[in-house]
């Protein structure tokens, strides 16, 4: 049964222009294993992982229903299954949880998904 679905849409922009104005922005927002990830990354590509991983976080908290300010930037997390496909590895949920992030060239999109643990 499902818990909770969030949504959340990021302007790439917004998000380069975070990190720009905040060099310690992305180690504000992406857990220890998210940032070694974008770290390997650099122009385009580390500013669409940078905000897919912040969208997520805002999805999620949606979903969880209390909104980003009660859920921590890293207790949240995200990271690539061999495959390529986004997985939400950390998160206090006690269920499952889905996640799927797609761009466009000025926006990000995800979507969370929280269901209820089998009983």
């Amino acid at each position: 049964m499902i818990h909770g679905i969030g949504i959340d849409l990021t302007e790439l922009a917004r998000i380069k222009q975070a990190q720009a104005r905040n060099s310690d922005f992305a180690n504000k927002v992406l857990t220890d294993a998210e940032l070694a990830v974008y770290q390997q990354y650099s122009g385009r590509r580390a500013i669409e992982y940078l905000a897919g991983r912040f969208s997520v976080k805002e999805a999620y908290a949606k979903a969880y229903g209390t909104g980003i300010g009660a859920v921590a930037l890293h207790a949240v997390e995200t990271l690539d299954d061999p495959a390529g496909k986004p997985v939400l590895t950390k998160h206090p949920y006690p269920g499952r949880a889905l996640v799927s992030i797609s761009h466009t060239a000025s926006l990000v999109m995800t979507e969370v998904i929280l269901e209820e643990a089998a009983q």
